[in-house]
């Protein structure tokens, strides 16, 4: 910094075909210091010039007057054209720090990337014996609010009420900013309690609170004592209200506060972030043609509420209403595309969705991790390995160290496609693990028959202290039953509940009979059936009735399908499985009877869809598919394939020596 000092000042006495000021100015400038640099800082538009009113601040030996260089180092903090960076290197060199310098760079700091360092700044304000004021504590709290830090926030609330600035409504709506992120909403409503003088920030900081934590009683009830004692809400105030009501899908008193806001002819009513507030109450309210209908009638419109139509057509699965909002959208952001992409994932539409991801970059949009975690479920769906390894590599491109949520989803993907060892690198090399990492690497290695090792990971997982979940249990389960490992299933559904107080539910049920079924253990698997707190459902009866096609159990399963009929008679799957069943035991006339039965009920087997991938793009085709321009081609390729191994199989007949 020091040599930078100097570089500026040799700038300021030599060069002249960059200076900023004539000789007049020059004199001014040491005459009425504080005025003319207002004057300069205002007109200032870029650090270049900046660093040039610096180094003439140097050069008539301002540079150690406090007043003068807390006001550089509160424009280069705070303002657009500023440098917070050459603020605090500023900051750093001057022998004597006032307040103002201190609450300048605490400001700068709270509005930046790098907020945690306003606190180190008031820690280092505290420690020099610079005492805080009126003004230094709502930036440092609104830090402690952003970064959710109660224990902060509580030390802070104490050296307030020390300090004596206990009532100032800053520090107040600061503190109850603390709190409500916190969500301690019982310490924040006593600070808004008592005190004094409430202003309109202050009750929709509390209301913001309630919203949050979706407790729309609450935040109705201080709306209505808000009113009551004539404060004017504002749109922060109506967009708490109706986030709220959207969270509990409250679409009558969404409604009702919608009915006030025109009745009362409220200002905000214009206001396009209510306006999008509305159209989200509705949607997320299920009411989507009124919230077409409010949607259509915004004479402005933003990003924000084509993305919050589209978001709600997807959610509800309506994909050519969102397709049409989208391809319609004057602007689009990552939520956009998300939410687009979301919806064909919910539809099924995995190569849709993979083609969504391809236009993104087309359209100069950066994908962020919800798109790369969407698209990576879209590959292990449809097992696109290739692809799916080409946006690993967009991953470890541009992200140094990609979210636990990447990691959790490129391990299902590896595994699915058939890499499970590649699943395990991952998963061991994370720098950190949630419970879903362990849930999904448990999931990994049961879908590939690796019981022992998924009952070994169960048990490093408690170790390193993480409790099981319902999830974890379907997975433990699945791999016992993968592997056979009866006893070993037995025993951890035994400790479901007892030691573990997990609730089972009809999947782990599933898992167990699944278990039982396939080791042609029905007595037991019909116990269990009977023990069961809830009703068997298809999926139960399914497995079991798998179990009686593996076994050749025809009497055990002709049972079961009754049962099954009674709760899906219109599932081809079940008919097919039965019929199959029965051809295996060639008993020709329940084959054709469960044919008839399909026949009677208008039931078609469902066409089995295959893919292939090549060149990057994937193809799907069924039996008889004739829906590609090429297929009467590939039919005769087929066919000529067919009459060439019908002709191999001849000549290796012929050519078979013979038996006599």
């Amino acid at each position: 910094m020091l040599t930078s000092i100097k570089h500026l000042t040799l700038v300021s006495r030599h060069t002249k075909t960059h200076t900023l000021f004539t000789s007049s100015t020059s004199n001014n400038f040491a005459s009425s210091t504080h005025q003319t640099l207002n004057h300069l800082l205002e007109k200032c538009q870029s650090m270049i010039k900046l660093k040039q009113i610096h180094a003439q601040i140097i050069v008539h030996g301002l540079h150690e007057d406090t007043f003068t260089v807390s006001k550089l180092i509160s424009f280069c903090a705070l303002s657009e054209t500023g440098d917070l960076q050459y603020a605090h290197q500023v900051f750093d060199h001057m022998p004597q720090r006032n307040k103002h310098m201190y609450n300048s760079l605490i400001r700068g700091y709270v509005n930046s990337d790098n907020s945690i360092k306003a606190l180190h700044l008031f820690r280092q304000m505290i420690c020099v014996g610079t005492s805080p004021n009126e003004y230094t504590y709502p930036f440092v709290l609104k830090v402690c609010a952003v970064l959710a830090r109660r224990l902060d926030g509580v030390l802070m609330h104490a050296r307030v009420v020390k300090s004596g600035f206990e009532s100032h409504v800053y520090v107040q709506n600061g503190l109850i900013s603390v709190y409500c992120s916190c969500g301690d909403l019982k310490d924040s409503r006593k600070v808004f309690d008592d005190m004094v003088d409430k202003s309109v920030v202050s009750w929709n900081t509390v209301i913001g609170g309630y919203s949050k934590l979706g407790d729309c009683k609450e935040a109705f009830l201080l709306f209505r004592e808000m009113r009551e004692l004539g404060v004017e809400p504002d749109d922060f105030t109506f967009v708490s209200l109706f986030s709220v009501c959207s969270q509990n899908c409250e679409e009558v008193l969404g409604g009702l506060l919608h009915s006030y806001i025109v009745t009362t002819g409220a200002h905000s009513y214009i206001d396009v972030y209510v306006q999008n507030a509305i159209v989200d109450m509705y949607a997320k309210c299920g009411r989507l043609q009124s919230a077409q209908a409010f949607f259509d009638r915004m004479s402005h419109k933003n990003v924000v509420s084509w993305t919050s139509m589209v978001s709600a057509y997807s959610k509800h699965g309506l994909v050519e209403p969102a397709k049409n909002l989208f391809h319609q959208m004057p602007v689009k952001n990552v939520v956009s595309w998300n939410s687009m992409i979301s919806c064909y994932l919910q539809k099924g539409w995995y190569s849709e969705a993979l083609g969504l991801y391809n236009d993104i970059f087309k359209a100069g949009v950066t994908p962020d991790e919800t798109t790369l975690a969407s698209v990576l479920s879209a590959c292990c769906q449809l097992g696109d390995l290739e692809t799916g390894r080409k946006i690993h590599d967009y991953i470890s491109s541009n992200y140094a160290t990609p979210s636990v949520t990447l990691y959790n989803t490129l391990i299902d993907l590896y595994a699915k496609c058939g890499l499970l060892e590649t699943s395990w690198a991952l998963f061991s090399n994370m720098p950190e693990k949630n419970h879903v990492s362990w849930n999904v690497m448990i999931g990994a290695l049961a879908l590939h028959g690796r019981g022992f090792e998924a009952v070994e990971l169960f048990e490093s997982m408690q170790a390193h202290g993480i409790h099981p979940d319902e999830i974890t249990f379907m997975g433990l389960l699945s791999a016992c039953c993968h592997s056979g490992l009866t006893e070993t299933g037995k025993y951890y559904f035994g400790k479901m509940r007892d030691m573990y107080k997990v609730r089972r539910k009809i999947e782990h049920y599933a898992c167990m009979i699944d278990l039982f079924g396939r080791l042609g253990l029905f007595g037991d698997a019909i116990k269990l059936i009977n023990e069961m707190p809830m009703k068997p459902d298809v999926v139960v009866w399914g497995a079991l009735l798998g179990a009686c096609r593996i076994h050749g159990n025809i009497e055990i399963g002709k049972q079961i399908l009754k049962q099954v009929l009674e709760l899906e008679p219109y599932t081809s799957g079940i008919y097919v499985l039965v019929s199959n069943m029965f051809c295996e035991a060639k008993r020709w006339q329940d084959v054709k009877n469960i044919r008839r039965l399909m026949k009677d009920q208008g039931i078609k087997k469902s066409k089995g869809v295959s893919s292939v991938e090549v060149d990057g793009n994937t193809y799907e085709f069924t039996v008889d598919d004739k829906r590609n321009e090429l297929s009467s081609s590939v039919y005769e390729l087929l066919d000529r394939l067919t009459l060439h191994l019908k002709s191999l199989e001849m000549e290796c007949d012929i050519w078979q020596p013979s038996t006599h």
